[in-house]
Protein backbone atom coordinates (compact mmCIF):
# COMPACT_ATOMS: atom_id res chain seq x y z
CA UNK A 1 0.00 0.00 0.00
CA UNK A 2 2.69 2.46 0.97
CA UNK A 3 3.93 2.99 -2.56
CA UNK A 4 5.25 6.53 -2.15
CA UNK A 5 8.44 5.52 -0.37
CA UNK A 6 8.78 2.49 -2.58
CA UNK A 7 8.68 4.70 -5.67
CA UNK A 8 11.41 6.91 -4.26
CA UNK A 9 13.56 3.86 -3.67
CA UNK A 10 13.46 3.29 -7.41
CA UNK A 11 11.24 0.23 -7.50
CA UNK A 12 9.71 -0.28 -10.92
CA UNK A 13 5.95 -0.07 -11.08
CA UNK A 14 3.95 -2.82 -12.69
CA UNK A 15 1.60 -1.40 -15.32
CA UNK A 16 -1.99 -1.41 -14.04
CA UNK A 17 -4.86 -2.95 -15.96
CA UNK A 18 -6.57 -0.73 -18.51
CA UNK A 19 -9.39 1.37 -17.11
CA UNK A 20 -11.04 4.63 -17.89
CA UNK A 21 -9.33 7.52 -16.19
CA UNK A 22 -11.00 10.84 -15.68
CA UNK A 23 -10.26 14.16 -14.08
CA UNK A 24 -12.75 14.75 -11.31
CA UNK A 25 -13.07 18.10 -9.66
CA UNK A 26 -13.74 18.36 -5.95
CA UNK A 27 -14.32 21.81 -4.47
CA UNK A 28 -16.84 24.08 -2.90
CA UNK A 29 -17.27 25.81 0.43
CA UNK A 30 -20.05 26.18 2.95
CA UNK A 31 -19.85 29.97 2.72
CA UNK A 32 -19.06 30.21 -1.00
CA UNK A 33 -19.84 33.53 -2.70
CA UNK A 34 -22.99 33.46 -4.89
CA UNK A 35 -22.08 34.72 -8.36
CA UNK A 36 -23.96 34.83 -11.66
CA UNK A 37 -22.03 34.56 -14.93
CA UNK A 38 -24.39 35.45 -17.76
CA UNK A 39 -23.78 33.73 -21.15
CA UNK A 40 -21.79 36.17 -23.26
CA UNK A 41 -23.70 37.75 -26.13
CA UNK A 42 -22.32 36.52 -29.46
CA UNK A 43 -22.58 39.12 -32.26
CA UNK A 44 -22.34 37.33 -35.62
CA UNK A 45 -19.83 34.79 -34.28
CA UNK A 46 -20.01 31.09 -33.39
CA UNK A 47 -16.84 30.43 -31.39
CA UNK A 48 -17.74 26.87 -30.40
CA UNK A 49 -16.76 27.64 -26.80
CA UNK A 50 -19.08 28.82 -24.03
CA UNK A 51 -16.83 31.40 -22.38
CA UNK A 52 -19.25 32.04 -19.52
CA UNK A 53 -19.57 28.32 -18.78
CA UNK A 54 -15.80 27.94 -18.60
CA UNK A 55 -15.53 30.91 -16.23
CA UNK A 56 -18.35 29.46 -14.15
CA UNK A 57 -16.59 26.08 -13.91
CA UNK A 58 -13.27 27.67 -12.93
CA UNK A 59 -14.79 29.71 -10.13
CA UNK A 60 -16.82 26.75 -8.88
CA UNK A 61 -13.90 24.38 -8.52
CA UNK A 62 -11.89 26.96 -6.56
CA UNK A 63 -14.26 26.28 -3.68
CA UNK A 64 -14.75 29.99 -2.98
CA UNK A 65 -17.68 30.62 -5.33
CA UNK A 66 -21.17 29.21 -5.75
CA UNK A 67 -22.20 30.01 -9.35
CA UNK A 68 -25.95 30.34 -9.88
CA UNK A 69 -27.20 28.17 -12.73
CA UNK A 70 -28.30 30.08 -15.87
CA UNK A 71 -31.68 28.33 -15.93
CA UNK A 72 -32.78 30.55 -13.03
CA UNK A 73 -31.60 33.85 -14.54
CA UNK A 74 -34.15 36.63 -14.94
CA UNK A 75 -32.52 38.17 -17.99
CA UNK A 76 -29.46 38.07 -20.25
CA UNK A 77 -27.74 41.46 -20.05
CA UNK A 78 -24.39 41.85 -21.79
CA UNK A 79 -23.32 45.24 -20.40
CA UNK A 80 -23.66 47.32 -17.26
CA UNK A 81 -26.30 49.61 -18.73
CA UNK A 82 -28.67 46.68 -19.39
CA UNK A 83 -28.59 45.23 -15.87
CA UNK A 84 -31.64 45.43 -13.61
CA UNK A 85 -29.88 44.89 -10.32
CA UNK A 86 -33.05 44.21 -8.33
CA UNK A 87 -33.62 41.04 -10.37
CA UNK A 88 -30.18 39.71 -9.49
CA UNK A 89 -30.57 40.67 -5.82
CA UNK A 90 -33.81 38.70 -5.78
CA UNK A 91 -31.93 35.75 -7.23
CA UNK A 92 -29.40 35.89 -4.38
CA UNK A 93 -26.35 36.87 -6.43
CA UNK A 94 -23.71 39.01 -4.76
CA UNK A 95 -21.77 39.66 -7.96
CA UNK A 96 -22.56 39.48 -11.66
CA UNK A 97 -20.44 38.90 -14.77
CA UNK A 98 -21.67 40.08 -18.17
CA UNK A 99 -19.90 40.24 -21.52
CA UNK A 100 -19.93 39.82 -25.28
CA UNK A 101 -18.00 38.55 -28.31
CA UNK A 102 -17.93 40.30 -31.66
CA UNK A 103 -15.98 39.68 -34.90
CA UNK A 104 -13.00 41.64 -36.19
CA UNK A 105 -11.96 41.94 -39.83
CA UNK A 106 -9.07 39.46 -39.68
CA UNK A 107 -11.04 36.67 -38.01
CA UNK A 108 -10.11 37.59 -34.45
CA UNK A 109 -12.67 38.30 -31.75
CA UNK A 110 -13.31 41.35 -29.63
CA UNK A 111 -14.15 40.09 -26.15
CA UNK A 112 -15.50 42.35 -23.41
CA UNK A 113 -16.54 41.57 -19.85
CA UNK A 114 -17.62 43.45 -16.73
CA UNK A 115 -17.71 42.30 -13.09
CA UNK A 116 -20.51 44.04 -11.20
CA UNK A 117 -21.43 44.44 -7.53
CA UNK A 118 -25.12 43.54 -7.39
CA UNK A 119 -25.91 45.26 -4.08
CA UNK A 120 -23.89 48.43 -4.67
CA UNK A 121 -25.01 48.55 -8.29
CA UNK A 122 -21.60 49.48 -9.63
CA UNK A 123 -18.75 48.11 -11.70
CA UNK A 124 -15.89 46.35 -9.88
CA UNK A 125 -13.66 45.72 -12.88
CA UNK A 126 -13.78 44.90 -16.58
CA UNK A 127 -11.67 44.82 -19.71
CA UNK A 128 -11.68 44.48 -23.48
CA UNK A 129 -9.50 41.98 -25.35
CA UNK A 130 -8.56 41.12 -28.89
CA UNK A 131 -8.01 37.39 -29.29
CA UNK A 132 -7.69 34.75 -32.00
CA UNK A 133 -10.14 31.84 -32.04
CA UNK A 134 -7.34 29.55 -30.84
CA UNK A 135 -6.65 31.82 -27.87
CA UNK A 136 -10.25 32.06 -26.67
CA UNK A 137 -9.97 29.25 -24.10
CA UNK A 138 -6.85 30.81 -22.61
CA UNK A 139 -8.58 34.17 -22.47
CA UNK A 140 -11.50 32.62 -20.55
CA UNK A 141 -8.97 31.40 -17.97
CA UNK A 142 -7.44 34.90 -17.84
CA UNK A 143 -10.85 36.49 -17.22
CA UNK A 144 -11.45 33.90 -14.49
CA UNK A 145 -8.14 34.90 -12.90
CA UNK A 146 -9.06 38.59 -13.00
CA UNK A 147 -12.45 37.95 -11.40
CA UNK A 148 -10.92 35.72 -8.73
CA UNK A 149 -8.25 38.28 -7.85
CA UNK A 150 -10.72 41.20 -7.83
CA UNK A 151 -12.92 39.38 -5.32
CA UNK A 152 -10.33 37.59 -3.17
CA UNK A 153 -7.22 39.74 -3.43
CA UNK A 154 -5.00 36.90 -4.68
CA UNK A 155 -4.22 35.35 -8.08
CA UNK A 156 -6.56 32.65 -9.32
CA UNK A 157 -4.09 30.44 -11.17
CA UNK A 158 -6.66 29.18 -13.71
CA UNK A 159 -4.41 30.13 -16.61
CA UNK A 160 -1.67 27.79 -15.41
CA UNK A 161 -0.65 24.28 -16.46
CA UNK A 162 -0.47 20.91 -14.80
CA UNK A 163 2.07 18.16 -15.54
CA UNK A 164 1.53 14.47 -14.95
CA UNK A 165 2.67 11.02 -16.07
CA UNK A 166 0.39 8.94 -18.28
CA UNK A 167 0.81 5.18 -18.68
CA UNK A 168 -0.39 3.07 -21.58
CA UNK A 169 0.40 -0.20 -23.30
CA UNK A 170 0.65 -3.62 -21.69
CA UNK A 171 2.67 -5.07 -18.83
CA UNK A 172 5.03 -6.59 -21.42
CA UNK A 173 5.28 -3.41 -23.51
CA UNK A 174 4.48 -0.33 -21.38
CA UNK A 175 4.76 3.27 -22.54
CA UNK A 176 5.14 6.27 -20.26
CA UNK A 177 4.34 9.82 -21.27
CA UNK A 178 5.14 13.11 -19.60
CA UNK A 179 2.11 15.28 -20.31
CA UNK A 180 1.42 19.00 -19.86
CA UNK A 181 -2.18 20.27 -19.91
CA UNK A 182 -4.20 23.29 -18.95
CA UNK A 183 -5.10 23.47 -15.27
CA UNK A 184 -8.58 22.06 -15.99
CA UNK A 185 -7.11 19.13 -17.93
CA UNK A 186 -7.89 20.38 -21.44
CA UNK A 187 -5.49 20.44 -24.39
CA UNK A 188 -2.95 17.87 -23.10
CA UNK A 189 0.40 17.75 -24.89
CA UNK A 190 2.93 14.94 -24.58
CA UNK A 191 6.45 16.36 -24.19
CA UNK A 192 8.31 13.07 -23.63
CA UNK A 193 7.65 9.39 -24.35
CA UNK A 194 9.64 6.51 -22.87
CA UNK A 195 9.42 2.73 -22.60
CA UNK A 196 10.85 3.01 -19.06
CA UNK A 197 9.14 4.66 -16.08
CA UNK A 198 8.98 8.44 -15.75
CA UNK A 199 8.36 9.87 -12.29
CA UNK A 200 8.13 12.96 -10.08
CA UNK A 201 7.70 15.89 -12.51
CA UNK A 202 8.32 19.27 -10.88
CA UNK A 203 7.84 22.69 -12.51
CA UNK A 204 10.55 25.33 -12.40
CA UNK A 205 9.46 28.64 -10.79
CA UNK A 206 9.33 30.37 -14.20
CA UNK A 207 7.12 27.63 -15.69
CA UNK A 208 9.53 27.00 -18.56
CA UNK A 209 11.17 23.75 -17.41
CA UNK A 210 10.30 20.45 -15.77
CA UNK A 211 12.59 18.34 -13.64
CA UNK A 212 11.72 14.65 -13.53
CA UNK A 213 13.07 11.16 -12.89
CA UNK A 214 13.67 8.74 -15.78
CA UNK A 215 14.67 5.07 -15.80
CA UNK A 216 15.45 5.05 -19.53
CA UNK A 217 19.03 3.91 -18.88
CA UNK A 218 17.71 0.68 -17.40
CA UNK A 219 16.94 0.02 -13.76
CA UNK A 220 19.04 2.96 -12.55
CA UNK A 221 17.36 6.33 -12.24
CA UNK A 222 18.47 9.73 -13.52
CA UNK A 223 17.15 13.25 -12.97
CA UNK A 224 16.60 15.37 -16.08
CA UNK A 225 15.67 19.00 -16.65
CA UNK A 226 13.66 19.60 -19.83
CA UNK A 227 12.58 22.80 -21.54
CA UNK A 228 8.83 22.39 -22.07
CA UNK A 229 8.66 24.51 -25.23
CA UNK A 230 11.72 23.21 -27.10
CA UNK A 231 12.08 19.68 -25.69
CA UNK A 232 15.78 20.31 -25.03
CA UNK A 233 16.90 18.44 -21.92
CA UNK A 234 19.94 17.45 -19.89
CA UNK A 235 20.73 15.04 -17.09
CA UNK A 236 21.64 16.77 -13.83
CA UNK A 237 21.91 13.77 -11.48
CA UNK A 238 23.18 10.33 -12.50
CA UNK A 239 24.87 9.15 -9.34
CA UNK A 240 25.21 5.58 -8.16
CA UNK A 241 22.04 4.34 -6.51
CA UNK A 242 18.86 6.38 -6.21
CA UNK A 243 18.43 9.71 -8.02
CA UNK A 244 14.91 10.80 -7.16
CA UNK A 245 12.23 13.30 -6.08
CA UNK A 246 13.54 16.58 -7.59
CA UNK A 247 12.15 19.85 -6.20
CA UNK A 248 13.02 23.31 -7.53
CA UNK A 249 14.07 26.04 -5.13
CA UNK A 250 11.93 29.22 -5.28
CA UNK A 251 14.74 31.14 -7.00
CA UNK A 252 15.21 28.40 -9.63
CA UNK A 253 18.91 27.98 -8.85
CA UNK A 254 18.87 24.67 -6.97
CA UNK A 255 17.16 21.31 -6.86
CA UNK A 256 16.54 19.40 -3.66
CA UNK A 257 16.83 15.70 -4.54
CA UNK A 258 17.03 12.28 -2.92
CA UNK A 259 20.30 10.42 -3.38
CA UNK A 260 21.55 7.12 -1.94
CA UNK A 261 25.15 7.59 -3.05
CA UNK A 262 26.23 7.01 0.55
CA UNK A 263 24.17 3.85 0.83
CA UNK A 264 21.10 5.43 2.46
CA UNK A 265 18.49 7.74 0.91
CA UNK A 266 19.10 11.32 2.08
CA UNK A 267 18.24 14.84 0.92
CA UNK A 268 20.87 16.67 -1.11
CA UNK A 269 21.04 20.06 -2.84
CA UNK A 270 22.48 20.52 -6.32
CA UNK A 271 23.09 23.68 -8.34
CA UNK A 272 21.08 23.67 -11.55
CA UNK A 273 23.54 25.62 -13.67
CA UNK A 274 26.87 24.56 -12.17
CA UNK A 275 28.75 21.27 -12.19
CA UNK A 276 29.44 21.07 -8.45
CA UNK A 277 29.21 18.26 -5.93
CA UNK A 278 25.82 17.82 -4.26
CA UNK A 279 25.57 19.23 -0.75
CA UNK A 280 24.17 16.71 1.69
CA UNK A 281 21.44 18.14 3.91
CA UNK A 282 20.14 15.17 5.90
CA UNK A 283 22.19 12.31 7.30
CA UNK A 284 20.17 9.64 9.05
CA UNK A 285 19.77 5.88 9.05
CA UNK A 286 16.10 6.34 8.07
CA UNK A 287 14.76 7.09 4.58
CA UNK A 288 14.60 10.83 3.84
CA UNK A 289 12.79 11.68 0.60
CA UNK A 290 10.13 13.79 -1.18
CA UNK A 291 11.55 17.26 -0.39
CA UNK A 292 9.58 20.44 -0.99
CA UNK A 293 10.69 24.03 -0.37
CA UNK A 294 9.17 26.67 1.86
CA UNK A 295 8.01 29.78 0.01
CA UNK A 296 10.96 31.83 1.28
CA UNK A 297 13.49 29.15 0.33
CA UNK A 298 14.80 28.91 3.89
CA UNK A 299 13.44 25.47 4.80
CA UNK A 300 12.74 22.09 3.28
CA UNK A 301 9.84 19.83 4.21
CA UNK A 302 10.38 16.14 3.52
CA UNK A 303 9.11 12.63 4.26
CA UNK A 304 11.14 10.46 6.63
CA UNK A 305 10.63 7.22 8.52
CA UNK A 306 13.35 8.10 11.02
CA UNK A 307 10.79 7.92 13.84
CA UNK A 308 9.20 4.67 12.67
CA UNK A 309 6.40 5.24 10.19
CA UNK A 310 6.61 7.92 7.47
CA UNK A 311 6.08 11.45 8.81
CA UNK A 312 6.83 14.96 7.54
CA UNK A 313 9.78 16.90 8.89
CA UNK A 314 11.16 20.40 8.38
CA UNK A 315 14.82 21.38 8.23
CA UNK A 316 16.64 24.63 7.55
CA UNK A 317 18.45 24.71 4.21
CA UNK A 318 21.49 26.02 6.10
CA UNK A 319 21.51 22.79 8.14
CA UNK A 320 20.71 21.81 11.69
CA UNK A 321 18.24 19.49 13.32
CA UNK A 322 15.11 18.24 11.59
CA UNK A 323 11.81 19.13 13.28
CA UNK A 324 8.83 16.78 13.05
CA UNK A 325 5.73 18.55 11.69
CA UNK A 326 3.00 15.87 11.48
CA UNK A 327 1.85 13.85 14.49
CA UNK A 328 -1.68 12.61 13.74
CA UNK A 329 -1.67 9.05 12.43
CA UNK A 330 1.06 6.56 11.58
CA UNK A 331 1.53 7.60 7.95
CA UNK A 332 1.92 11.13 6.54
CA UNK A 333 3.89 11.58 3.32
CA UNK A 334 4.31 13.56 0.06
CA UNK A 335 4.27 17.13 1.42
CA UNK A 336 3.14 20.10 -0.69
CA UNK A 337 3.06 23.72 0.51
CA UNK A 338 0.63 26.46 -0.47
CA UNK A 339 2.15 29.52 -2.13
CA UNK A 340 1.67 31.63 1.00
CA UNK A 341 3.33 28.99 3.18
CA UNK A 342 0.35 28.60 5.47
CA UNK A 343 -1.03 25.21 4.44
CA UNK A 344 0.74 21.87 4.14
CA UNK A 345 -0.99 19.15 2.11
CA UNK A 346 0.01 15.49 2.35
CA UNK A 347 -1.16 11.90 1.99
CA UNK A 348 -2.57 10.71 5.33
CA UNK A 349 -3.46 7.17 6.37
CA UNK A 350 -6.72 6.46 8.19
CA UNK A 351 -8.63 3.27 8.94
CA UNK A 352 -10.32 3.68 5.54
CA UNK A 353 -7.06 3.91 3.61
CA UNK A 354 -5.10 6.90 2.31
CA UNK A 355 -6.65 10.37 1.99
CA UNK A 356 -5.43 13.90 1.29
CA UNK A 357 -5.11 16.02 4.41
CA UNK A 358 -4.13 19.64 4.95
CA UNK A 359 -2.49 21.15 8.00
CA UNK A 360 -2.69 24.81 8.93
CA UNK A 361 0.90 25.54 9.92
CA UNK A 362 -0.08 28.72 11.74
CA UNK A 363 -2.84 27.20 13.88
CA UNK A 364 -1.45 23.63 13.86
CA UNK A 365 -4.82 22.20 12.88
CA UNK A 366 -5.23 19.25 10.47
CA UNK A 367 -8.25 18.44 8.28
CA UNK A 368 -8.82 15.39 6.08
CA UNK A 369 -10.23 16.60 2.75
CA UNK A 370 -10.87 13.44 0.72
CA UNK A 371 -12.49 10.08 1.42
CA UNK A 372 -10.90 7.71 -1.08
CA UNK A 373 -9.07 4.50 -0.26
CA UNK A 374 -5.86 5.39 -2.08
CA UNK A 375 -5.42 9.14 -2.55
CA UNK A 376 -1.86 10.39 -3.01
CA UNK A 377 0.56 12.86 -4.67
CA UNK A 378 -1.04 16.18 -3.58
CA UNK A 379 0.13 19.40 -5.25
CA UNK A 380 -1.13 22.94 -4.57
CA UNK A 381 -2.38 25.27 -7.27
CA UNK A 382 -0.68 28.63 -7.66
CA UNK A 383 -3.59 30.33 -5.87
CA UNK A 384 -3.25 28.04 -2.85
CA UNK A 385 -7.00 27.38 -2.87
CA UNK A 386 -6.94 24.00 -4.67
CA UNK A 387 -4.96 20.77 -4.45
CA UNK A 388 -4.54 18.29 -7.29
CA UNK A 389 -3.97 14.63 -6.43
CA UNK A 390 -4.39 11.10 -7.76
CA UNK A 391 -6.73 8.48 -6.42
CA UNK A 392 -7.85 4.94 -7.20
CA UNK A 393 -11.46 3.80 -7.37
CA UNK A 394 -13.31 0.73 -8.56
CA UNK A 395 -13.74 2.46 -11.94
CA UNK A 396 -10.07 3.37 -12.35
CA UNK A 397 -7.38 5.85 -11.48
CA UNK A 398 -8.46 9.49 -11.33
CA UNK A 399 -6.71 12.81 -11.35
CA UNK A 400 -8.80 15.06 -9.10
CA UNK A 401 -8.65 18.37 -7.27
CA UNK A 402 -9.94 19.30 -3.86
CA UNK A 403 -10.46 22.73 -2.34
CA UNK A 404 -8.97 23.49 1.05
CA UNK A 405 -12.36 25.05 1.90
CA UNK A 406 -14.71 22.12 1.29
CA UNK A 407 -15.94 19.58 -1.27
CA UNK A 408 -18.32 18.97 -4.19
CA UNK A 409 -17.76 16.63 -7.11
CA UNK A 410 -18.03 16.78 -10.88
CA UNK A 411 -16.35 15.03 -13.80
CA UNK A 412 -14.41 17.08 -16.33
CA UNK A 413 -12.50 14.96 -18.83
CA UNK A 414 -12.21 11.27 -19.72
CA UNK A 415 -8.86 9.64 -20.39
CA UNK A 416 -8.17 6.22 -21.84
CA UNK A 417 -5.10 5.55 -19.69
CA UNK A 418 -4.02 5.84 -16.05
CA UNK A 419 -2.37 9.05 -14.93
CA UNK A 420 -0.36 9.79 -11.80
CA UNK A 421 1.97 12.18 -9.98
CA UNK A 422 0.52 15.57 -10.95
CA UNK A 423 2.42 18.80 -10.38
CA UNK A 424 0.62 22.13 -10.67
CA UNK A 425 2.60 24.81 -12.47
CA UNK A 426 3.29 28.37 -11.31
CA UNK A 427 1.56 31.56 -12.41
Amino acid sequence: MKTLLALTLGLLLSAPAFSQVRIEITGGAEAALPIAVVPFREDRVSPGLDVAQLIRANLYRSGLFDPIQPSSYLGSPSRFEDVRFRNWRALGADTLVVGSLSPLDNGDYRVRYELLDVYAGNRITGQRFRVSPEGLRGLAHTISDQIFEALTGRPGGFNTRIAYVEEQGSVENPEYRLVVAEADGHRPQTILTSNEPLMSPDWSPDGQQLAYVSFESGRSSQIFIQNVATGERRAVASFRGINGAPAWSPNGEQLAITLSRGGNPDIFLIDVNERSDPRQLTQHFGIDTEPTWSADGQHLYFTSNRGGGPQIYRMAVSGGEAERITFEGDYNASPSLSSDGRFLAFAHQTDAGFQIAVQDLEQEFMSVLTDGGLDESPTFSASGSMIAYTRSTEEGTELATVSVFGRVQGQLIDFDNPVREPDWGPL
